[in-house]
């Protein structure tokens, strides 16, 4: 394997992990995870107290525990950082450069379980680091809403976004697949030159013919949507996401 992460100490490797989301755009206080490390997991959850993400900037109310591992962003002011939700954005923090595992083609594979309501949603995603403003492209290994779950299964999304990245067109989809996505699944992504493959539980699901080709870091997130219709019904639920492990490997 040429990376592990099985959470198996009692906080995040925070030489590989960055707790915060896009904390250029935000700040690292206010962009700042709710997670905890323990019985070899990474728990990212959203209490009900935890404030809005980029209230100002983003289009609807939204928040957010995530990690990711790589950062980097231009002089408070400029318009480089990553993963721009709009034109224009500007920084508002600036972000020491910090590479923590960005590979460059691979076997991905993460073990993860979620408890989701219709407002809220859970992914893990590769994207381009950024360094040029073309190497921006998104691998999904997987998102789940909660309004596309039920008691048949769940929509489990997964392809290739091209962002700014001319190379690359938009392949996505989210198949219905029979799964209890309240227990653990392994959702892999086989990334190679010109294609990705695309598995939960070692079935294969789909096939992108086309492929980010730069290093990428990895995003996992839980999001909440406070103003998604009927979301006041779900005002007391806590969102979790759950991490068993995070592995590269061998093909």
């Amino acid at each position: 394997m040429r990376f592990r992460d099985d959470f198996d100490g009692d906080d995040l490797d925070l030489s590989v992990w960055i707790p915060h989301y896009l904390p250029q755009w935000s700040s690292r206080a206010e962009s700042a995870a709710t997670y905890a490390v323990a019985d070899s997991e990474l728990r990212l959850s959203i209490p009900s107290g935890q404030g809005l993400w980029c209230p100002a900037e983003h289009e609807g109310p939204l928040r957010v525990s995530a990690v990711q591992s790589g950062v980097f962003s231009g002089d408070v002011g400029s318009t480089v950082g990553q993963q721009p939700f709009r034109d224009g954005l500007r920084v508002r923090e600036a972000q020491p450069t910090r590479w923590g595992w960005t590979p460059h083609h691979g076997v991905l594979q993460v073990r993860a379980r979620m408890e989701l309501t219709a407002r809220s949603m859970a992914s893990v995603w590769m994207v381009g680091i950024e360094d040029e403003p073309q190497r921006c492209g998104e691998i999904c290994l997987f998102e789940v809403f909660g309004d596309a779950i039920d008691r048949a299964g769940a929509a489990v999304g997964m392809g290739v976004h091209p962002f700014r990245d001319p190379a690359l067109r938009d392949d996505f989809a989210a198949p219905r697949l029979p799964i209890d996505v309240t227990d653990f699944h392994a959702y892999t992504a086989d990334w190679r030159p010109g294609r990705v493959d695309f598995f939960v539980d070692e079935d294969h699901v789909r096939t992108v013919e086309q492929a980010p080709d730069y290093p990428m870091q990895m995003m996992i997130g839980v999001f909440d949507f406070p103003a998604r219709p009927g979301a006041a019904a779900h005002a007391d639920h806590v969102p979790l996401f759950v991490l068993d492990h995070v592995h590269q490997l061998d093909r």
